[in-house]
Formats: C-alpha cells, structure tokens, sequence
C-alpha cells in the first residue's frame, strides 16, 4: 500500500473518530457544566489552542466554518474562561470519552505508537491547529492517546484539505455542500444554500490532492505497517 492509498483509505478513521467525540452529547455537557453555551464549547475548545486570537485566525483555521457564527461563538465563550484553559478542557473531554468508548479490540497502545511517528515527523506549515495540538502534554492512557494523536492528524488533515480546497478554486460553503450538506447548519452557514451539482469535480480534484498532500507524511511507515494502522482503526470507524 502507497502512501498516498493509505491517505485515501484511512480518511474515514481520521475524520470519524475524533468526529464522535465532538459530536457526543457528553461532550457537550460537560461544556455546559464549565458554562459554555451549545456548540461554544467546540469553538473555543478547539481553537483554544491557538491562544488569545482573533476570531478571524480562528476563521482562517477551522476554514469550513461560516465567518459569523465562529465570530459569535468566539465572543460568547470570552468570559467563560481563558482561551488555552478552554483547549485543555477540551481535549482532557476527548480523553475521558476515549477511555470510555474505545474498546479493547484494537491493541491502542500499538495503534498511538505508529500515530506518534506520523505526528511526531509530519511538518506543521499550513498546520496551526495541527502545530499547536503537538505541543500539548499527551495523556498515558492508551485509548485516550491514541485519540489524542488521531485527533492531531485529523487537525493536519483537514488543513491540507482546506488548501486543496481554495487552491482548486471552491469556496468553504460549496465544499461543505458537496460532502456535508447536512452539517450546513451546524457550521453556521444560512440558506440558501447553493447548488451542489457544479462543485462535484473539483471537490473530488481537492480530495485527490489532499490524500496526495497527507500521503507524504504516511511515508515514516513501512508498507506493513500503513495496512496494520488501517486494520486496527477500520475497527472501530462508523
């Protein structure tokens, strides 16, 4: 298996298994115990990490998102708590929810120690949200690290996407419509919505670049060692 098939067959476990922590109703609700308000506890959680910014460095960051709802988010979750304290809130959440929802029928401690040599090797230009969730402390437990770093490489994943995405000439709003259509609301972009029928090519042109882009960093492992890592995450992806 290339690198580059490996990007392409492990997209799903990169972007679904960190995806079912974010969208866990536990997730929220231990948001709302810190006194977030809905889906603030995702913004400032994850671009937390990126400090006391700007909200439009947290737009230029989460890329598909619309431009008004992280600025509204943004600003609610102010004074709730300090932006770095707000990321470690979150991501200590994504460590509780691995320890109690990743099973033991992947062997996670191998799984994090083949993910570790990807992050650990892969470049952070074009990367913030990626840069900056590298230097944080990981956890010990084997599900929650394991998470910790597939959490890491969807952060550089869909950085890479985002570039493929605007370099190909499609706007964040007709990607989303194209992949997720039924995440336009949640992502804060308001009706109407346009047609997706002309996008279909050139997401699938940024698809094909972004597994291109993210395949490099796949190159730290062996042949043996892409398929293992895809065998154990297609485990436990839904």
């Amino acid at each position: 298996m290339t690198p580059e098939q490996a990007a392409h067959e492990l997209r799903d476990a990169i972007v679904r298994v960190p995806g079912r922590f974010m969208t866990d109703a536990s997730t929220y609700a231990r948001g709302a115990e810190l006194g977030f308000d809905g889906a603030d506890f995702y913004i400032a959680g994850r671009g937390g990490v990126l400090g006391d910014v700007s909200a439009d460095v947290v737009v230029a960051s989460f890329v598909f998102f619309a431009p008004g709802a992280v600025h509204q988010s943004w600003a609610r979750s102010a004074s709730v708590m300090p932006r770095r304290q707000a990321a470690r809130e979150w991501i200590e959440a994504a460590h509780g929810w691995a320890e109690r929802n990743l099973g033991d029928e992947v062997d996670w401690s191998a799984c994090a120690a083949l993910l570790g040599r990807i992050v650990t090797a892969a470049p952070v230009a074009g990367a913030p949200l990626f840069a900056a969730l590298r230097g944080l402390e990981e956890p010990e437990h084997p599900s929650a690290l394991a998470l910790h770093r597939l959490n890491a490489l969807r952060e550089l994943r869909g950085a890479l996407h985002g570039a493929a995405v605007l370099t190909v000439g499609l706007a964040p709003v007709e990607a989303v419509v194209v992949r997720t259509p039924t995440m336009l609301g949640a992502f804060g972009w308001p009706e109407p919505h346009p047609d997706p029928k002309a996008f279909h090519d050139r997401w699938a042109l940024a698809e094909a670049r972004t597994d291109r882009m993210f395949g490099r960093n796949l190159g730290v492992l062996d042949a043996e060692e892409r398929v293992a890592l895809l065998e154990m995450l297609g485990k436990v992806v839904t």
